[in-house]
């Protein structure tokens, strides 16, 4: 499978969206990335103006396969404009406080709901009341904004997991563990039997954020992660605390020397089968490049904590497309998102990029790899979707502040009382600056 670089994996995309949520980016900075050629300012009934930070070549090329689509369909022509992906987050705010694109690609969940606030973004119940019957409830949930109104369609998604081998577990008569107490007990026999429990790398400081996810969600529950994310709760909240704890008991389990090594060479000691489990998105086959191995791959949710909460949140990035604040053919906008928002579109994307799953359930998922089916299963039956802490939270916070905190913790995770002390003095205020 390809670098998930347009969305995800690489550590350079994760959380260096220094703009969102950056006071001094909001009534500042050159406007660089600007509206594509006269389409920007014109209102041409034939054309929609399209900002896209797909820059890498396979996602590129499908996205240009659905506005070909498109425009066969409706007579309608996408003028894109393809910006480096990095460029294009780090200049967002100046971008969309300019002359935008009439639609950008963007990401669901926190990162969307901000500019819905700022009134920086359109929105569009009147393309959801045409499109919602083909999502989910979890995915309509994570298309609004905190007014209420929908903001985002979502085109592609993919989850996060525990993956193992499933030959691994065969020879040793592994069970998928369900509950924490069984995962403990699992990471122990591993332990016992010469494996790496828990395969781990965080030397781009984002994967440990995915396991403060899981544990946090699955202990306190889906409302209280986008509090918590949203600077509403307070990180010295005994909730919180508990959720280092649990962290701390299974950290012994954790793949040694993790500060040096990138999610890659941790999950090349899940394919040579030197560890047993690995936390991570399912970007994580990638590495597994010869077909028995891939085929001997396998996930499963992580485990409940708390019986109230039990396995029903998934985290599931996803990426898709919002409206600019005043786009200039609203009625070919609209036509464009109804489009977007269709199984055919997402169909189209997914045989170009067979990386991610469509965020639509009621996509032909005849095509899709074991793994694809069971990622699409897992999404597709949560009660809630959350995007991943720095898609959920601002991304000043978490680069910032969450990144070396929670390495702060991995190597000393006795201090945490004033570790969140330290968190929540330094929220407070960056929060307080938008």
């Amino acid at each position: 499978m390809r670098d998930l670089s347009s969305s995800l994996p690489s550590p350079s995309r994760r959380g260096l969206l220094k703009g969102v949520g950056g006071a001094a980016l909001l009534g500042a900075g050159i406007p660089l990335l600007s509206a594509c050629g006269s389409s920007g300012s014109s209102s041409d009934p034939k054309t929609v103006s399209l900002g896209s930070n797909a820059s890498d070549a396979v996602p590129k090329k499908a996205f240009a396969e659905i506005y070909a689509a498109f425009q066969k369909q409706s007579g309608i022509t996408v003028d894109v404009n393809t910006k480096d992906h990095n460029t294009f987050q780090e200049q967002i705010n100046s971008y969309l406080q300019g002359t935008p694109d009439d639609v950008f690609n963007w990401f669901a969940g926190y990162r969307m709901q901000f500019f819905a606030a700022k009134n920086l973004a359109s929105p569009i119940d009147d393309v959801w009341a045409k499109i919602g019957g083909n999502f989910p409830d979890a995915m309509k949930k994570l298309s609004k904004g905190a007014d209420g109104k929908y903001y985002f369609v979502p085109l592609y998604t993919y989850p996060w997991a525990l993956f193992y081998r499933k030959s691994v577990f065969q020879q040793h008569g592994y069970q998928v563990p369900t509950t924490w107490d069984q995962l403990v007990a699992l990471s122990k026999q591993m332990k016992k039997d010469g494996l790496v429990p828990i395969a781990f790398g965080d030397k781009d400081a984002w994967p440990a954020m995915g396991t403060f996810d899981q544990i946090n969600f699955r202990l306190n529950g889906y409302d209280f992660h986008v509090e918590l994310m949203a600077g509403k709760a307070a990180w010295t909240d005994p909730k919180v605390k508990a959720v280092f704890d649990h962290w701390a008991e299974l950290l012994p389990y954790h793949q040694d020397g993790f500060m040096g090594r990138t999610w890659q060479d941790a999950a090349q000691t899940l394919v040579s089968k030197k560890a047993g489990m690995y936390l991570l998105g399912t970007f994580v086959a990638q590495q597994f490049t010869n077909k028995a191995d891939l085929d001997d791959l396998d996930f499963f949710a992580f485990p409940e904590i708390n019986p109230a909460y039990g396995q029903d949140t998934v985290e599931a990035p996803t990426d898709g497309f919002m409206v600019s604040k005043s786009p200039k053919n609203k009625a070919g906008v609209t036509k464009l998102l109804e489009y977007l928002g269709t199984p055919e579109a997402e169909q189209i994307y997914l045989k170009a990029d067979s990386s991610v799953v469509a965020a639509s359930s009621k996509a032909d998922t005849s095509s899709y790899t074991p793994l694809q089916k069971k990622a699409f299963e897992m999404i597709s039956g949560a009660k809630s979707l959350t995007q991943f802490m720095d898609r959920d939270s601002r991304p000043d916070f978490t680069s910032t502040v969450m990144q070396p905190s929670l390495q702060k913790f991995l190597q000393n995770p006795k201090g945490v009382d004033s570790l969140l002390s330290s968190i929540e003095r330094q929220k407070k205020t960056i929060f307080a600056s938008s």
